[in-house]
């Protein structure tokens, strides 16, 4: 019987080895054909209004943040509609929401005007999506391409017992670049929550228009990850629809259905707006800085080469180190580690005031994020670094259009500030994820003129939209935040539940902050 019991185990471990590592695979040596940005581009309507702003600024680009959701939104379906030549997308989510299929709907209606536009996708989030992304592949103006996919389109999950090393890399960059003229980069996903339209959901986030040269400095990077050899095109691992003009009729009319929702908001009003509003007759809305574009090397997704990959965290090190009086770390989701606790404190005692925004337990979507950073508070109250927590009630600009008032608030902005004179924006957290695992990208601004105004709003909504983290005369945690005009203290994580209490102390003692 023993002998039996033995065999049949090994039978299923046989079995379950053989599902593992069966049939399913990327074949990342599947044909594709390189593809640049272009380079003359000037006598496009977009170059035409920018390049004479460009010369009277050499050396510097143009900036304009975008915090308002509607804003962000408009911006790019806007200059969408006026793409001439190209248009590079690249996110590390895409969901099939209105916004998702706004943004869609913007980029088809360019193809069919004999555009090339160019979709490269993270694969993260796609699940469900291959025949709709492959019926967009299949309009002659429109390429799709998948960063680093799963082998198994269903059970990804069995991925991670193959290939974790590989799938846990991730393309977390963020950009949108039309004619090689203008680039939209930052914190922004596509979808619902990140412009204000979910009814459950409204994120807090940063993005930045430009132009000037940091335009064909992001279309090199883009052009570096389009050609890496981790961006397969679909057929390399998904099924192809037998009839493509069927499919891409049929994800056309689902696109036309889900526009139809959102007409008569303040965003289609937004969108129909002229893009000039945002460049040329209205150039006091950009403000000119040197700048320093930084990201990462896609080669960073293959862990035998990440080492001695180009890093983002090369530039923004260089940054911080820097700094003579102040730095403030604003980031979704901030877990240091021992050395950089360990640094925060030299730095004060350098009498440089670090400062710490980030979410409270009540509005961060990621508890197992929040389990990590919840140990660091206290070394860091410690050494004098302030902190701030937002509230899951804050508002949010451009975040009341659409949906619930009783939307729960979250940080998503990743921006750094130091001495008050140059600003960090993009999609980089302060995390071992975004450091060592995911990819990244964004840009250092050299410009007071942007970053004291953001400095400025942050210290008057602080009061009342966040909660300042302290710790009392028996070294205990505390929340004080303002209510009513009242000050308000609070002894455990302000408007947590019991059960996001337990889950983020529970994964607080896991050894997993490496991987967040």
């Amino acid at each position: 019987m023993a002998i039996m019991t033995n065999s049949l185990k090994l039978f299923c471990l046989s079995v379950l080895l053989a599902v593992l590592s069966g049939c399913a695979s990327v074949d990342f040596d599947y044909p594709k054909t390189v593809s640049t940005a272009p380079t003359d581009t000037e006598d496009t309507h977009l170059g035409r209004q920018i390049v004479g702003l460009v010369e009277q600024h050499p050396g510097e680009a143009a900036f304009y943040p975008q915090g308002d959701g509607i804003d962000a939104l408009a911006a790019r379906l806007l200059l969408a509609e006026w793409a001439e030549r190209t248009i590079d997308a690249q996110y590390y989510l895409l969901t099939d929401d209105i916004v998702g299929f706004a943004f869609l709907n913007s980029l088809l209606r360019a193809a069919d005007r004999g555009v090339r536009v160019r979709l490269l996708l993270d694969d993260m989030f796609t699940q469900g999506y291959d025949p709709g992304l492959a019926a967009l592949d299949s309009h002659p103006n429109f390429e799709v391409r998948i960063f680093n996919p799963f082998a198994r389109r269903s059970a990804r999950f069995m991925d991670a017992a193959t290939s974790f090393s590989r799938i846990n890399r991730r393309m977390h960059n963020k950009s949108f670049t039309v004619d090689n003229q203008i680039t939209v980069i930052g914190g922004r996903n596509i979808a619902n929550e990140y412009f204000g339209v979910n009814p459950d959901k409204k994120f807090g986030d940063l993005d930045v228009m430009a132009l000037g040269p940091i335009v064909a400095e992001v279309s090199d990077m883009f052009d570096d990850y389009w050609n890496h050899e981790a961006a397969a095109p679909l057929p390399a691992f998904a099924k192809m629809p037998k009839d493509p003009a069927a499919a891409l009729a049929e994800l056309r009319t689902t696109i036309e259905q889900s526009r139809e929702e959102i007409q008569g908001t303040p965003y289609a009003a937004a969108v129909n707006r002229d893009v000039l509003d945002y460049i040329g007759s209205n150039e006091a809305l950009y403000t000119w800085a040197p700048y320093t574009l930084a990201y990462d090397s896609p080669d960073k997704v293959r862990k035998e080469l990440a080492e001695n990959a180009a890093s983002i965290t090369t530039p923004l090190r260089d940054y911080l180190i820097n700094a003579e009086h102040e730095i403030i770390i604003v980031s979704p989701y901030f877990v240091p580690n021992k050395k950089s606790i360990e640094w925060f404190g030299e730095m004060e005692k350098r009498g440089v005031n670090v400062i710490i925004v980030t979410n409270s337990l009540a509005a961060n979507n990621q508890l197992l994020v929040h389990g990590a950073y919840a140990s660091s508070r206290k070394p860091l109250l410690e050494d004098g670094v302030e902190i701030y927590e937002l509230r899951p009630d804050a508002k949010v600009k451009g975040a009341h259009i659409i949906g619930a008032k009783s939307a729960t608030a979250t940080l998503h902005t990743k921006a750094f500030i130091v001495d008050r004179r140059n600003l960090f924006i993009g999609s980089f957290n302060y995390d071992p994820r975004s450091a060592y695992i995911n990819t990244e990208l964004g840009v250092v601004i050299e410009s007071p003129e942007l970053a004291e105004p953001l400095v400025d709003r942050l210290f008057r909504v602080a009061p009342t939209q966040a909660y300042k983290v302290f710790l009392n005369d028996q070294g205990k945690l505390r929340w004080r935040t303002l209510e009513n005009g009242q000050e308000v203290v609070f002894d455990k994580e302000p408007e947590s539940s019991w059960w996001q209490r337990f889950i983020s102390g529970f994964t607080g003692l896991l050894p997993i902050d490496n991987q967040l």
